[in-house]
């Protein structure tokens, strides 16, 4: 008999759970392979200035979902220095926002530490902040960013001498109705070198409408009162914008299709090439509801798929609590495959690409079904030991504080999470292989992958709530090769959000594609970064966002390589770099 998760279903019915309908058992562990991982991760957050709680809602107690959600973080560079500057968004509570309340923005000084320079640049917002998406909307050189809000998304114009601006009416982005504005993209969807804007919403929320905690069958979990939703509330819709080229977004939400999709609680959204015609598809992870993807159909229309590819639900047809969304080509294959975050009693879930944008369940077959402890969210499939073959992280956290002290199994803060990739398209969760600070617990939301210390290894920033970020550096000793790709649009939009590239190394190929968004709610580093095992080189093909296609061969590692469209490499720099006075 094929194992699935509907033969692991408990028989034990499950009372009114607002974010997931069912119970499974994980599959069991099998031996462990005594494959070295020598990635070891130290949370290195307070040496390196990063002390500033995140305040979401109340620590103790959460009486509305919109205290439960969380928000993201950004690897960006704001200041094009070739160091990884921090982003991290932030919330309030009900009764009003507690001072330092603010979303910051940390300079990376060069030297492990970070300087908080919120202020000087115009970043300082309170309200509740749920996802960042980065884009070069104007095409000056200099990364944008979107902030996603249950109240009023903004659009923060970089200037390029380390301020940003507010320009969220002038381009018209401003709404006059409050909305939940969940995951957000850039992407050229009609790939004439202007960065467009998608942008999803979770539900329609009114605090002076939601039942309190325990009033409906939908406000209780495992007989437990608890905040209410998603379901039960009206889900949100999703809205598409185009770049006119002069500052301003015009609203085709209707005109391209996205308006059509109804009925599902949107979070996090990516934009990429899934079918591998040259052209940027949509995905949408969805809470307890079906997620969405919608096909680019080349004239400025997006159809709907997710049900006919295999990504609205599981392999047993089920729903599941899709909140965070990792994208990346874990057994190799030159497509790209997606990884979803879910609730607890429940696997997350991997989906393997076809190479013609139709996708398989391989959780179980792949060894990912064997943990369903933890409410996962940020997630990446990216390769941590350098060793040719990419990683699943994801991080964990409850929603339900109340619960822990009736139900100890169900803990709130939670440990993160990694599945190493064994080759052949198996996993294997390692328990404490990694480090301690993998092992912490923590009410962990969004999180992002980038090489902050520029040594060639990716590092972990992780939001936790009411407590400080966590800064997993990776201390991978030298071994492996590696080489990072950072790419430059021409003709195609400056960041060239929505490039492919293909590497090839060692026999194994391997699809990355430059994000806006990912993880969840979160923004990784735009430098692609590839393990490369004992390889001594790699060809690269690179798909530019307005389907011209470059290669790039016999590239050397240890290096970042620069790619500017139709030039080829324009420099590199040998790493690791040392900053200032190291």
């Amino acid at each position: 008999m094929k194992l699935t998760r509907r033969s692991l279903l408990l028989s034990v019915p499950l009372f009114g759970q607002g974010v997931s309908t069912r119970s499974v058992r994980p599959t069991p562990r099998g031996k462990a392979s005594g494959v070295p991982f020598p990635a070891r991760f130290t949370d290195v957050a307070k040496q390196a200035g990063l002390t500033i709680p995140t305040v979401y809602g109340a620590p103790h107690a959460k009486q509305y979902i919109v205290e439960t959600t969380g928000c993201g973080v950004a690897f960006l560079d704001y200041d094009n220095d070739g160091w990884l500057d921090i982003f991290v968004l932030s919330g309030t509570r009900l009764d009003g926002a507690p001072a330092g309340a603010t979303n910051r923005l940390y300079k990376n000084n060069r030297d492990g530490t970070f300087t908080d320079v919120t202020a000087k640049a115009g970043l300082q917002r309170t309200g509740w902040a749920s996802a960042v998406c980065i884009g070069d909307y104007n095409n000056d050189g200099f990364d944008d960013l979107f902030v996603t809000y249950w109240g009023q998304n903004v659009l923060y114009r970089n200037n390029g001498d380390g301020t940003f601006t507010d320009v969220t009416k002038e381009a018209g982005l401003l709404h006059a109705e409050r909305r939940w504005g969940s995951g957000c993209t850039f992407l050229d969807y009609d790939r004439d070198g202007k960065l467009d804007l998608f942008v999803a919403n979770y539900v329609d929320f009114d605090p002076t409408k939601v039942p309190k905690p325990g009033q409906s069958a939908n406000c209780n979990w495992k007989g437990i009162p608890v905040n209410c939703g998603p379901r039960g509330l009206t889900p949100g819709r999703h809205w598409l914008y185009h770049n006119n080229g002069d500052g301003t977004f015009s609203d085709v939400s209707e005109r391209s299709g996205i308006a059509k999709a109804r009925g599902s609680y949107g979070m996090t959204a990516v934009a990429a090439d899934f079918d591998n015609d040259g052209w940027p598809d949509i995905y949408v992870a969805c809470d307890s509801t079906a997620s969405f993807l919608f096909r680019n159909k080349h004239d400025g229309t997006f159809e709907e798929i997710g049900l006919e590819t295999g990504v609205a639900l599981n392999e047993d047809g089920m729903e599941q609590a899709g909140m965070g969304l990792g994208v990346g080509d874990f057994n190799l294959d030159g497509s790209l495959d997606l990884f979803k975050t879910h609730f607890s009693d429940d696997t997350n879930v991997l989906y393997r690409n076809d190479g013609k944008g139709n996708f398989a369940d391989v959780t179980i077959a792949s060894g990912l079904g064997v943990e369903t402890r933890f409410i996962g969210w940020g997630a990446g499939i990216v390769d941590l030991d350098n060793d040719g073959n990419p990683d699943l992280f994801f991080v964990t956290g409850s929603v339900y504080p109340e619960v822990e002290a009736k139900l100890p199994s169900y803990p709130f803060r939670t440990p993160r999470v990694i599945f190493r990739n064994l080759g052949g398209g198996k996993l294997e969760e390692l328990m404490s292989e990694a480090g301690p600070a993998v092992a912490e617990a923590h009410a962990s939301r969004g999180c992002a992958f980038g090489d902050f210390d520029n040594d060639g290894d990716l590092d972990v920033l992780i939001l936790n709530l009411d407590e400080p970020p966590s800064l997993l550096r990776n201390d991978l000793p030298a071994g492996n090769n590696w080489l990072k790709v950072k790419l430059e649009g021409v003709k195609s939009n400056r960041t060239a959000i929505g490039a492919r590239v293909i590497a090839s190394y060692a026999g194994k190929r391997q699809a990355q594609t430059v994000l806006s968004q990912s993880s969840y709610y979160s923004v990784n580093d735009l430098r692609l970064h590839f393990g490369l095992g004992q390889a001594k080189s790699a060809d690269l093909e690179i798909r530019w966002p307005n389907g011209d296609v470059e290669k790039v061969t016999g590239v050397e590692p240890n290096r970042l390589v620069y790619i500017k469209e139709g030039q080829g490499v324009t420099r590199q720099t040998p790493f690791p770099v040392k900053g200032p006075g190291a």
